[in-house]
């Protein structure tokens, strides 16, 4: 695990200057990873919140969060109980704090400019099996992923003015009209109206999304859609 941790280059991460600081990310981390007692664990997470991957007195998350998150959730799945409870909390704290100024979004291997909390609800749901084993706390953070969804096209249809576009949907979809950004070729849209026109069904991720006012050929198989709320959240 330290190996890992010691594996980021987290000077070049970017962050608001005021506020992040890579080598509090780098400490914090091997510390709780290497912490024995609520001592250490607290001082450790202090480290994190305070510059690490976030700025607990404002609220905010920093793009670091969002690397931190699969060592902190292999912290939860090996290190001290209290440790644990520490790395869960760390990226609860994440998953709703706000990013700030233009320090909102990560690159990804399915996005040049995801916002933050996507990033690690997708790092979530890879990792749902351990979350589940982990009780209460583990089944509310995959519960609290699930609202940020992410929908990749595989295919769209015209359906009168609208189309349909059929794909992969992970997380929950809500009930309702709602406003997408659409990721094609390092460009982002916002489409204004989308809803959910067939849900998965049978543990299968295949869905068809209705797309207000587009046309098929604007909305390219691989292209892959999120939250637009998620694009917004920011100080």
């Amino acid at each position: 695990m330290l190996d890992a941790i010691n594996a980021v280059d987290w000077g070049a991460i970017p962050g608001h200057p005021d506020w992040y600081e890579p080598a509090r990310a780098a400490r914090g981390l091997r510390a709780l990873a290497d912490a024995a007692n609520l001592a250490e664990v607290a001082e450790a997470s202090s480290l994190l919140r305070d510059g690490g991957i976030g700025h607990g007195h404002s609220a905010a998350v920093f793009p670091a969060a969002a690397v931190a998150t699969p060592l902190l959730l292999d912290i939860a799945r090996q290190g001290h109980p209290a440790a644990r409870d520490a790395a869960l909390g760390l990226v609860d704290e994440a998953l709703s704090s706000y990013p700030h100024g233009e320090y909102t979004r990560v690159t990804t291997s399915y996005g040049t400019a995801v916002p933050i909390c996507c990033t690690i609800a997708h790092q979530l749901r890879a990792r749902s099996a351990l979350l589940a084993e982990l009780g209460k706390r583990g089944r509310a953070l995959l519960a609290d992923a699930a609202e940020h969804w992410r929908f990749e096209i595989r295919e769209c249809v015209a359906d009168s003015n609208d189309t349909a576009a059929f794909g992969a949907l992970a997380g929950c979809f809500p009930s309702g009209m709602h406003a997408a950004e659409l990721h094609v070729g390092g460009q982002i849209a916002v489409l204004d109206e989308v809803a959910l026109e067939y849900p998965p069904a049978n543990g299968s991720v295949e869905a068809c999304l209705r797309v207000t006012g587009w046309r098929p050929a604007d909305l390219p198989p691989s292209a892959v859609l999120f939250p637009a709320e998620c694009g917004e959240r920011v100080h």
